[in-house]
């Protein structure tokens, strides 16, 4: 399996397997095997860069929680907490997906219901950092 080369800084040391014509990344926090998909690929970089980067406990990380938006139920992608509060909502693309105006208002919907003073758009090549602060969304460069 050909897997894209992503923006991060650091490199990570991912364990992969192969089942038949599968390939499969483990999964730190969920402690389980999962398929891996392009957004699992760009999922799996963010887990590693929060907890060996930014020394986050695998407890603080909160994967493909499902919250309930219009009466529909969703699943956010990853949820940074920092003494159970939400702190930063990452919402992760595969790579092939064009960051948009939509694909923001996605996340800034989520957001409106988890609540978290940070949210971090990616396809795993562009990111994008925000901050809610008065009731507004303030963009600026991602810096690791």
């Amino acid at each position: 399996m050909q897997l894209p080369k992503l923006n991060f800084e650091d490199t990570f040391d991912f364990q992969i397997k192969r089942d038949k014509d599968k390939f499969f990344i483990y999964d730190l926090v969920r402690k389980n095997w999962l398929l891996l998909t392009p957004e699992e690929w760009v999922r799996q970089h963010w887990v590693h860069y929060f907890h060996l980067k930014k020394g986050r406990n695998l407890s603080s990380l909160i994967l493909e929680k499902k919250l309930k938006l219009n009466g529909t139920t969703k699943r956010i992608d990853l949820l940074v907490t920092e003494k159970t509060l939400p702190k930063i909502l990452v919402e992760c693309k595969a790579p092939q997906i064009k960051i948009t105006e939509k694909t923001f208002e996605q996340i800034a919907r989520y957001n409106s219901i988890i609540g978290a003073e940070e949210i971090i758009l990616s396809n795993g090549l562009q990111h994008i950092f925000a901050k809610f602060s008065e009731n507004r969304y303030v963009f600026s460069p991602f810096a690791y």
